[in-house]
Formats: C-alpha cells, structure tokens, sequence
C-alpha cells in the first residue's frame, strides 16, 4: 500500500469546535435509573420532591409530648405535676406527634415522681423539639437542577423526598480496539518483537473516569479486513468507539481508511505535541476515532477530546483544571508549528514553586506517572527561559507537592527505595527524583531549585570526591553532606563475560559495544577520568556518544544485548543479573543547603536513611559500605574528607561482606 499522507493539521481548539458540531446530535440521549443507583450520574431534568420530608410532625428528642399551655408557670419554686395519658405522651425521637400536643420537654427536663407522674420546672414554648412536616424538604421543591451530576448527599434528599427513580443523560458505551500485530495479552510469554497491549486498559479506566462505559475487544491484527469486520461490530453495539494505533501513515496503519469506507473522516492530524496523528470520524452517525499507539500520545488525545466527547452525551461542561504558577527551572525548547505538552515535576523550594521537565518521548509512560502537571507551550513560541514564570496544569494535590523533598541530580536504585519507605513512615511526605547527573544538581542547587542534591563527582586532579565541586560551584552557600554511601562502580557485562573483559581500558578494543551516561552524570566524569589516566581518546570507544540516564537503562541495555558493557554500579548489574567487572568504590552522598536540614521532611528522611530495613535493603542489593550514613558534614566542618579511588582487593573485600 502507498504511504499516506495527514489529511489535516488543525488547531485542537478548531478540530473540537468542527467535530463537535458535526456528532453533537448524538449527544444528551436519556434514561429512567433507580435512584439508589445514581451516584455520579448527570440528571436530565430537574428533580422535585414528591413528599415533604418530615412528611409529618415529628419529635426531635426522646421526651415527653404535650401542650405548651399546661406548661406555663413552672419554676424551680412552682414545679408543675403532669400525668401520663392525661397530660402528656412519652415519646422517642422521629415519633410522630398528635395534633392535640404542640411541644416536646425533653427527658433531662423532667423528673419522675411515680410510674404516671412528672414534675417540670419550666415552662416550654410552643412547638418546642418539634421538627414540623416539611421542615427539611416541602412537597415539590426544587432538590436538584437538571445538569447536575449526582452526590452522595443529593441522593439521600431524593430519597427523603420520595424520589426513587430519576431520569439521567444516557451513559455512552465506548468500544476500545487495540490493533497491532505485534500486541499480546498482559500475561503472555513474550518474544523479541512482542508488545504488551496495556494502552486499552488504560483507555478502558479513563473512560471509566470521563463517566462512559467501555467495551474492550479483543487485539485485531493488522489486516485491513479484520479491523473492518470489527469496527462494524463495535458501531453497531456502542454509541462511541475508539481504535488505537494504526492512526498515523504507515504502510500498514489502516485506520483512516477504515472508517472512510465505513463512514466519513473529518479530521485527520492536529497540531497537538504530543498527539498529532489523531482521526476524528463518524460511522452511522457515531463517533469513531483514531487514537495514536504511542502512550503519551494517546493518554493526551484521550484527556482533551475523548472526554470533551463523552462530556458532552451526558451534558456536562468541560471540568476545570487547577493550575498553579511555577518557576522554570530548565529552558523548554518547542517546536514553531504544535501546542506541546510538556510533563513536569514540581516541588516548593523555600517559598518558591519549581517546575521541572520530565522527558518528553511519546512513548515514555513513566513520565506520565512520575508528572505532577502538565506545562503547555503555544504553537508559534519557540521555547521558554529558564526561570520564567508559567502555568502549570496539575495532575496531583497541591498538598501532596508542598510536602514533597526534591531531589536532583545522580541516580542510584536506592533512591526509589527511599522514596517508598519515607512514603511508608510518613503517609504525607513523598521524595521526587530528577535524574539529571551530578552537575544537573550541583546547578539546581546554585539556582536554588532543588532541596538536596545527590552526587558523586571525582576530582580528576586529586581523584578525590564531591567537595571541590561544591567548593567551586557552591562557594557563596552554605551547603552541608549527608552521607549516605560508599558505592562500588565498574563494568556491567552479560551473564558469563563472554568477551573475556577483564579491565576498564578493554572497552575500547574492536568489536566491543559500550553505552555511556549523559553529559554532566558522574558516572560520565568517572569514564572520562580513566580515560585520560589510560590515554585513549573517546573516539576510540565504540559507544562513548550513546546516552542512558540512570544506571538501570545501562543495565537493561547490556542484558538485551543492544550493548556489551556500560559503566555502573554493583547493584544495578546484580538487578539485571548481569556479571560485574569492580573498577572503583565512590562516595555517593546528598549536598543539601544547610537551611534545609531544619525541615521535617529531611529528618524524617535522614531517620530513613538509618533505619533497620533500609540498611537491610542495601545489603539485599549489594555493592555498598553504608558504615557512614547519615552523617552530617557542615560546610564549615573541618573533617571534611573524600574518599579516594581503593584498590580492587579492598572493593572485593566489600563485595564479599555483601
């Protein structure tokens, strides 16, 4: 089949106005529903009360019921005698209240002088503790509007006021297709090639939280036939129906095509980053749409006009995002001709709120689950300055972010090991990681960006660890270390070394592939430290340009076999179960303002960082001497002493005790 070309490159706002227009008489069908199973429902007309609620005068407390007239005159001195059946009647809260009788004395008012007789010693004023008929709700009031979505609250008012079915907007049944020859199940045996098809179960919880009803089905091939087979089904048993992947222009994307045969394609690409190649279709007179297979592609082609879709069958109005000015830690580079969105992380820095970028590959779904909001850039700007002052569309609590240490600069796996156990001990407190290397974070704490900042830069003068760095770049601030480890590092080779590597200085004979760190990590620094010990140029490394920006991509890049080796630590390789070549043992520690060890949440994660099962982990893990953490070492302290490279007897040493 010839390639395909995008029909359209819309504005998204332009695209939804011209689609909307075009489905919208599809929307707002009704429905009759038991009230007791409404909840988050949109009514489609107004709700009234049908009975009063109390439908009856009713006492309010446990007591006695009577004429306030017998009543008047009692005091202390005067107490008044009052007999049962003559006077009075016992009753209990909710009772219902004769018509002879117009108040309540409550229990604790009364004394009882035999089985039949009270005395009282004041008088009570009319309809006293009495809650009169419709006193919370009078026949045929108004309880809710039409449009409302219902409340737990709303339903029991409906109840009350004998309201057991209401009329509701029709929830749409929404089909998902996945499509791919390369997907499987979740669960499957998976085979080079192979693809998890997670995306529709996704789509399926999103719909769910939009207020449709999904209906999955099962993973259709690409054939173009099959997938017509299919959609013919999906329309004719749903009253929406997505179809993911095959969206864009590809040899063997079909989906545009499809619906064209079936139906009509109104438009196809929008300038949307990321998110382009969507398609926006009608078949008999129900939507159909194209949704990209890429999962950041597809979750904001989902957020903005699927839910826009499925808001407005149920008349609802576009819910409202909170946002919240940021500062611009990073400058954000875009592209002239998309509205981008950019994931971020976001955490308060002194009184500051800071943004910064996430990755921003359409196929980085953890960027999804790590993002606190969402930045987005306008088409026709080329990028944002750092340090400027944004909008921030948030995807969690606010109070969730201003209790949150940030955290930038060296990856090591104990960190998302931290993160869950601080977590653990304290349910209100969260530790964001940005893995931006030893550099990043040395300038994020310069720029006051970040709360503590993990580093492990070697002196390639001294060969000494992190303190003239920070006595470089941090002079003008007080930045004290926590110490938290001394960590093995070396080359990471598949299981059996089965190229004999022996040494750092082998990874630039022919034929051996390497995968480096990105500029500005540690480990980076540590290679290029060697290499100039060695003598060899980078350019004789077969590898040194490719970039991975934690020591567990290398790991899983040299267990694929993308790569022979790549430098890391001990306990990275032992995760990917990988052989390790020891080459050196670093200092791995948190430069942290000073100012900052005040804060609770750094306590707390200093008392982590010492306890019984985090130390347990690290031994689990393997390749750490934690003999020194969470010490403190002020700036102006002056036992401040790195560690310095030890030799490889001393490093197998620490293995052996692993």
């Amino acid at each position: 089949m010839a390639q395909k070309v995008y029909l359209s490159n819309y504005e998204l706002k332009e695209a939804l106005k011209e689609y909307l227009e075009k489905i919208e008489h599809s929307f707002l069908n009704k429905e009759l529903v038991s009230t007791e199973e409404c909840l988050g429902r949109v009514t489609s007309e107004a709700v009234y009360s049908k009975i009063s609620s109390p439908f009856y005068n009713c006492s309010a407390m446990d007591g006695i019921a009577l004429q306030s007239s017998n009543t008047i005159g009692a005091s202390e001195k005067k107490p008044i005698i009052l007999e049962e059946g003559k006077d009075y009647l016992v009753v209990d809260t909710g009772d219902p209240i004769p018509r002879e009788y117009d108040c309540v004395i409550m229990v604790e008012d009364i004394v009882k002088i035999d089985e039949d007789k009270i005395k009282i010693y004041k008088s009570a004023a009319p309809w006293q503790h009495i809650r009169p008929l419709g006193e919370d709700i009078v026949e045929n009031q108004l309880i809710v509007p039409s449009g409302h979505v219902v409340r737990p609250v709303d339903m029991g008012a409906m109840l009350a006021g004998g309201v057991n079915t209401i009329k509701v907007y029709k929830k749409p049944l929404v089909g998902v297709i996945p499509t791919g020859t390369e997907l499987v199940d979740p669960g499957s045996s998976l085979k080079i090639g192979d693809i998890i098809d997670f995306n529709s179960r996704v789509f399926s919880a999103q719909i769910v939280q939009y207020g449709g009803i999904p209906r999955r089905y099962g993973i259709v091939k690409d054939n173009y036939e099959t997938l017509k087979a299919v959609l013919e089904k999906a329309v004719l048993e749903c009253d929406i129906v997505i179809i993911n992947a095959g969206s864009s222009a590809g040899r063997e994307d079909y989906t545009s095509d499809v619906i064209s045969d079936l139906g009509e394609v109104y438009v196809h690409g929008i300038s949307i980053k990321p998110g382009k190649p969507v398609i926006m279709g009608k078949i008999d007179s129900k939507p159909v749409l194209g949704i990209p297979g890429y999962p950041v592609s597809a979750y904001f082609v989902m957020d903005k006009v699927l839910r826009r879709i499925i808001e407005g069958y149920q008349g609802m109005n576009p819910e409202k995002t909170q946002k919240v000015e940021a500062i611009l830690s990073r400058r954000v580079m875009s592209s002239l001709k998309y509205l981008e969105f950019i994931r971020m992380k976001l955490g308060y820095v002194g009184d500051k709120l800071i943004a910064t970028p996430l990755s921003r590959g359409a196929g980085s779904t953890m960027s999804l689950v790590r993002a606190d909001g969402i930045l987005e850039v306008p088409q026709n700007v080329e990028g944002i300055e750092a340090g400027t002052r944004v909008q921030i569309s948030l995807m969690k609590n606010i109070d969730e972010i201003k209790n949150t240490i940030v955290c930038i600069g060296s990856h090591d796996p104990i960190l998302d090991t931290l993160s869950d156990l601080l977590h653990i001990k304290n349910s209100d407190y969260y530790l964001s990681s940005a893995h931006t290397g030893s550099m990043g974070g040395i300038m994020a704490l310069k720029n006051g960006e970040t709360h503590i900042a993990p580093i492990h830069l070697l002196d390639m003068e001294s060969g000494e660890y992190n303190i003239s760095y920070i006595n470089k770049y941090l002079k003008d601030k007080d930045i004290a270390l926590i110490r938290v480890v001394n960590r093995i590092q070396g080359l990471m080779v598949q299981k059996g070394n089965p190229l004999s590597l022996k040494e750092i200085s082998d990874i630039s004979k022919k034929g051996v592939r390497f995968v480096n760190r990105q500029r500005g990590a540690g480990t980076r620094l540590l290679l290029d430290y060697y290499l100039k010990k060695l003598d060899i140029s980078p350019s004789d490394i077969n590898g040194y340009e490719r970039e991975e920006f934690t020591h567990l991509s290398v790991a899983a890049a040299v267990a694929s076999g993308d790569v022979d080796c790549g430098l890391g630590v001990y306990s990275a390789a032992e995760m990917m179960g990988l052989d390790f070549i020891p080459v050196c043992n670093e200092e791995y520690d948190f430069a942290v303002p000073e100012e900052y060890l005040k804060m609770e949440t750094i306590k707390e994660l200093i008392n982590v960082m010492k306890s019984d099962v985090f130390l347990k982990e690290l031994d689990r893990l393997g390749g750490y001497d934690y003999s020194n953490i969470g010490e403190i070492i002020t700036h102006n302290d002056q036992k401040l002493i790195s560690v310095k490279e030890i030799d490889k007897e001393d490093i197998l040493k620490v293995i052996d005790r692993v």
